[in-house]
């Protein structure tokens, strides 16, 4: 999950090319390294600005919240929230370091260890699943496994073993539609196999050279009764943004 909340989450996300299907029947099957650096290729953004809608539906009562984001790379990133309820609530990560700022306490607070794993604004996804934006090379080896149909949609399905022991999902498993390149689906695994949250794609779409996900599902399965459904708008990738976004005074202001 790449994208700030995501994901992707790093969020949240991933890309095929649609030409190696078009070739009929016989063409030889990408491998899962191919696949992975196309995803890579995707989804890693040098810069992200979006307005963003989080409805979060837990123990049957609906929460809507509503932000606006800045990022770049995987070093920094300012969210700050605008609904009734949340507004002047602001994250911002710097130098790999995550910290809100509270309105009603006028204080920052530095979020690390495990904090990070914490839910974000009773959501779904985790501190750590907004601030992704690694490639999966770097963090993942990958296996192929077959093809599949989900949702009435052929799909590659990617498995995804964690390089590092201090990745938050040490395994991940992917289905990748075959036509429209998108993910349609990611199962998040701890290292003891039971499956953590499941993301689901509801809508993308292309901008400039990119398939982009722009409103999608996560459910955290930790949580009965939970599920959270993000959707982006006025997306705007690979742009430049003022570093005075990221500074400390920026939180307070």
């Amino acid at each position: 999950m790449k994208t700030f909340f995501p994901m992707v989450i790093a969020v949240s996300l991933f890309v095929i090319s649609s030409s190696i299907f078009a070739q009929g029947k016989d063409s030889k099957a990408p491998t899962a390294a191919e696949l992975v650096n196309r995803i890579d290729k995707n989804e890693v953004y040098s810069s992200i600005r979006y307005e963003g809608e989080m409805i979060i539906e837990y123990k049957g009562k609906r929460y809507v919240k509503n932000f606006k984001v800045q990022a770049k790379g995987n070093t920094e990133s300012f969210v700050e929230f605008t609904n009734p309820e949340d507004r002047g609530t602001k994250y911002l990560k710097r130098e790999g370091r995550l910290y809100v700022y509270s309105p009603d306490t006028e204080s920052v607070l530095l979020i690390s260890g495990h904090l990070l794993k914490e839910s974000m604004m009773g959501s779904d996804m985790s501190y750590e699943d907004t601030i992704e934006n690694e490639t999966l090379a770097s963090r993942y080896f990958a296996a192929l496994l077959e093809t599949e149909t989900i949702n009435g949609r052929k799909a590659w399905v990617v498995d995804l073993t964690a390089r590092k022991k201090t990745e938050s999902y040490p395994r991940e498993k992917l289905w990748i539609d075959a036509e429209t390149e998108d993910v349609l689906r990611m199962e998040l695994y701890a290292l003891s196999g039971a499956k953590l949250k499941e993301y689901n794609l509801i809508r993308a779409q292309t901008i400039g050279e990119r398939r982009f996900p722009v409103e999608f599902e996560m459910r955290d399965l930790l949580r009965q009764g939970s599920r959270t459904v993000l959707k982006m708008s006025n997306v705007v990738l690979d742009a430049p943004i003022d570093d005075s976004v990221f500074g400390m005074r920026n939180l307070q202001r």
